[in-house]
């Protein structure tokens, strides 16, 4: 479930400041799973080295951040924060992650989708909202929904915007 390094690179590209705030027993993934779906997304932007952070969160710190930042009252399950400065620095910074893990919990069930697949899909989803993707008209969902589809296969994952149950890899 692993792509190979880029250029025989053995050390990932992102650095991953990984916050656990939720609670409850949802499984996480490990922090090196979360940079190898990073990686994955940095490569096919030729980035080689970038730093972003990942909070877990429950419902209630997912609502207040999506009303207090997109004006919507409710959870969502990836809210993303880019890092923008007019400042140069030493190191490419992304910006945040916040992920709603009950949520996120919700949706793989509902969807038939397993949660590691689940995980990965709104990790490249919100890592390419930081890289400045969007989907707010048609033509820039098409074009974020394909690059999603095309990252995330590297990983053996089925198209995550089909309506159907996806199989077990198993």
């Amino acid at each position: 479930m692993q792509p190979p390094p880029a250029n025989g690179r053995t050390s990932p590209a992102a650095t991953v400041d990984l916050q656990l705030a939720h609670q409850g027993s949802f499984p996480v993934p490990e922090q090196q799973q979360f940079e190898l779906w990073i990686d994955a997304v940095l490569r096919a932007h030729q980035i080689t080295a970038a730093e972003l952070t990942i909070r877990t969160v429950d419902s209630d710190e997912s609502q207040t951040l999506n009303r207090d930042y997109r004006g919507k009252d409710k959870p969502t399950n990836v809210l993303s924060f880019p890092f923008e400065s007019d400042m140069p620095l030493p190191v490419r910074l992304l910006g945040d992650l916040v992920i709603c893990v009950p949520l996120m919990q919700q949706e793989a069930i509902e969807q038939g989708k397993k949660p590691l697949d689940h995980w990965a899909h709104l990790v490249v989803h919100g890592t390419l909202h930081l890289l400045g993707y969007d989907h707010i008209d048609d033509s820039e969902a098409d074009r974020m929904e394909r690059l999603e589809v095309e990252l995330l296969a590297q990983f053996d994952i089925a198209d995550p915007y089909t309506k159907e149950p996806i199989q077990s890899h198993e």
